[in-house]
C-alpha cells in the first residue's frame, strides 16, 4: 500500500466514507443540492410550485393506514426510476411541467435519503435500506 493509499485510508475512515449510511446521505444531499441547482437554471422563477409540491410523494405514507401493499406503493414513489422516466419523457415531448414535476420529485428522494429515510421493508414503518446498512456496519461480519 503506497503513503497516499494509507493517507487516503485514514482520511475517509476518519469522515466516516467507509459506513454505507453516511455514503446514501452524502449522495442524498450532493443529489439535492444538483437538483434545486438544474431547477433554478430551468425553471427560475418557479418556487412556489417547488414549494407547493415538494412533500407530495409522501401521500405514499397513506398506505401505511390502510396495510398490505403499503411498503411497495411508498417504495415505486421514493426510488428514483418512476421521476427519471417522467423527466425522459418530459424531455421528449418538451413538456416543460412534466420536467418541473420530475425534477420536483427527484429532490424529495434527495432530500429524504440525506435525512436517512430511505425504501422500506414489508411490514416495518421505521426500518430503511439506510438504516439496514446501518447496522450491518456494525455487525461482526464486517469487522
Amino acid at each position: 500500500m503506497t503513503a497516499l493509499t494509507r493517507e487516503l485510508t485514514k482520511v475517509m475512515t476518519a469522515i466516516s466514507l467507509t459506513r454505507p449510511d453516511v455514503v446514501l446521505r452524502l449522495e442524498g444531499l450532493i443529489a439535492l443540492v444538483v437538483g434545486c441547482i438544474a431547477y433554478q437554471r430551468i425553471y427560475p422563477g418557479h418556487w412556489g410550485l417547488f414549494a407547493l409540491l415538494f412533500l407530495a410523494p409522501d401521500v405514499a405514507l397513506i398506505g401505511y393506514l390502510v396495510g398490505k401493499g403499503s411498503a411497495a406503493f411508498y417504495n415505486l414513489l421514493h426510488s428514483y426510476v418512476l421521476p427519471l422516466g417522467l423527466g425522459l419523457l418530459a424531455w421528449k415531448w418538451g413538456s416543460a411541467l412534466a420536467g418541473e414535476l420530475a425534477l420536483i420529485w427527484m429532490a424529495h428522494i434527495s432530500f429524504d435519503r440525506c435525512l436517512g429515510y430511505g425504501l422500506k421493508f414489508p411490514g416495518v414503518f421505521r426500518y430503511t435500506h439506510i438504516q439496514r446498512s446501518a447496522s450491518l456496519e456494525q455487525t461482526s461480519i464486517l469487522n
